[in-house]
C-alpha cells in the first residue's frame, strides 16, 4: 500500500516505522520544519540540549513499549523530581510526608501522615471535578497552597470547572518518595529525542516531507491507499462543528552564563507567583556537563499550537461529533493526542500507535 502519514511526532513516526517494516511505502508529512513533534530537542547556541516545546520526561510501566523504543535509542537513567514553591520556600511535590513535615513543622510517621490526610480531607460523596478530587484527598489548605492557582494558570479555568481526571493524575504520598513518577522504567533518550526519531524514520520505505500542509498533499494527484492522521481532528474536517478547545503554551528559553546549576531539581512549580507555571533546567534531565545552564519558563495561553485537550463535558460532546465522522472513515486512521482529543503520555501514544498499526494491517 501507499500510505500517507500526517504528523512526524510519536504517533506518526511509530506508525510509519511499523508499516514500513511490513513492506508498505510511506510518506510522512509535517507542517513544522522538523520531525519529533513536541518532543523535538536541539542543542542551543551554547551547546546545551534543550527541549524546544518544554520538558518531555519519559516514563512507563510497559516493558513492551520501553523495549520497543530501546531499538531506536540508548538511555540515560533519570528520575524526575519537582518542587513546589509556597510562600518563597520549596517543598517536595507531589505532596509527601516530607512536604507535610516541612510545611507544618511536624514530625509525622507514615501512619501519622495517613491520619493527617484523613483529618483534613473534605469527603465527597460524588467526585466529579478536579476540585473534588483534591479536597477529597488532601483538604482545603493544601489545595489552596499547591493546586488551586496552578490549575487556574495552566487551564485558564477554576478546578471546579475541570473534569476529575486532571487532578487524579497527581498522587498523594504518605512516605518520603520525592520522585514525580514511580513508573518501572524512567529514562531519557541518551542522545536526545530527535536522534531517536531520526532512527525511527530511517527506513528505505519511508519518505519525509517537512514544512508541508496535509491539505496540499491531499490535493495532489498522488494516490494513497490509507491515511494515518495525527493532527487535530477538527482541522481534518475543516472545523465543521466548530473548533475544539485546546490549551497552548508559550515558552521562554533563557541561557545563564557562568551558572553551572540554576535550581535544585529538574522542575520547580510556581503555583501562586508569576504568570508562568514552572521552570525546567535541562541539564538535570539530560545529565549534560557544562559550565553554564539553560532553562525554560512555561506560560499557559489560549493562543498558539494546540497542546492540551481541555477536559470538560461540553468539549467531550463536541469531540464525539467529530469522532462519529472519523468512525465512518474506512481509509483513514486517527491516532494520537490531538486526533483522539485525549491527554496521552508519550508511552501511551506509542501504545496507541502500535495498536492502530495492528488494526490497519488486520484490515488488509
Amino acid at each position: 500500500m501507499n500510505i500517507l502519514i500526517i504528523g512526524a511526532g510519536f504517533a506518526g513516526s511509530v506508525c510509519a516505522r511499523e508499516l514500513a517494516e511490513s513492506g508498505h511505502q510511506i510518506l510522512v508529512v509535517d507542517r513544522r520544519d522538523h520531525i519529533a513533534g513536541n518532543a523535538f530537542d536541539i542543542k542551543d547556541e551554547y551547546g546545551i540540549l534543550i527541549h524546544q516545546y518544554g520538558p518531555h520526561i519519559f516514563h512507563t510501566n510497559s516493558e513492551r513499549i520501553f523495549n520497543y523504543l530501546s531499538k531506536y535509542t540508548e538511555w540515560y537513567k533519570y528520575e524526575h523530581r519537582v518542587r513546589g514553591v509556597v510562600n518563597g520556600k520549596e517543598y517536595p511535590f507531589p505532596i509527601n510526608r516530607d512536604t507535610l513535615n516541612q510545611l507544618y513543622d511536624l514530625n509525622l510517621t507514615e501512619e501519622q501522615a495517613t491520619e493527617f490526610y484523613e483529618k483534613v480531607r473534605e469527603p465527597k460523596d460524588t467526585v466529579k471535578t478536579s476540585e473534588d478530587v483534591v479536597l477529597n484527598s488532601v483538604g482545603r489548605d493544601l489545595y489552596e497552597k499547591f493546586f488551586l492557582n496552578y490549575t487556574k494558570k495552566q487551564w485558564g479555568l477554576d478546578p471546579s470547572e475541570l473534569k476529575a481526571g486532571v487532578a487524579a493524575r497527581i498522587p498523594t504520598r504518605t512516605n518520603s518518595d520525592d520522585r514525580y513518577f514511580t513508573d518501572t522504567y524512567q529514562a531519557m533518550p541518551l542522545h536526545g529525542y530527535t536522534t531517536m526519531f531520526e532512527n525511527l524514520l530511517n527506513h528505505p520505505n519511508i519518505s519525509v516531507k517537512l514544512s508541508t500542509e496535509f491539505k496540499d498533499v491531499l490535493n495532489d494527484d498522488q494516490h494513497f491507499d490509507h491515511i494515518v492522521y495525527t493532527g487535530p481532528i477538527d482541522a481534518f474536517y475543516d472545523f465543521k462543528f466548530g473548533h475544539l478547545p485546546y490549551r497552548s503554551l508559550r515558552f521562554e528559553h533563557e541561557h545563564l552564563e557562568n551558572t553551572e546549576q540554576y535550581q535544585s531539581v529538574g522542575t520547580i512549580n510556581y503555583p501562586n507567583d508569576f504568570d508562568f507555571t514552572r521552570i525546567t533546567e535541562f541539564k538535570h534531565l539530560t545529565g549534560q556537563k557544562h559550565s553554564s545552564t539553560s532553562i525554560v519558563r512555561e506560560y499557559p495561553t489560549d493562543a498558539g499550537d494546540p497542546y492540551y485537550p481541555i477536559p470538560r463535558d461540553e468539549n467531550e460532546k463536541l469531540f464525539k461529533q467529530y469522532q462519529a465522522l472519523a468512525n465512518n472513515e474506512e481509509k483513514v486512521t486517527f491516532v494520537g493526542r490531538l486526533a483522539e482529543y485525549r491527554y496521552y503520555n508519550m508511552d501511551q501514544v506509542v501504545g496507541a500507535a502500535l495498536n492502530a498499526v495492528d488494526k490497519i494491517l488486520g484490515q488488509k
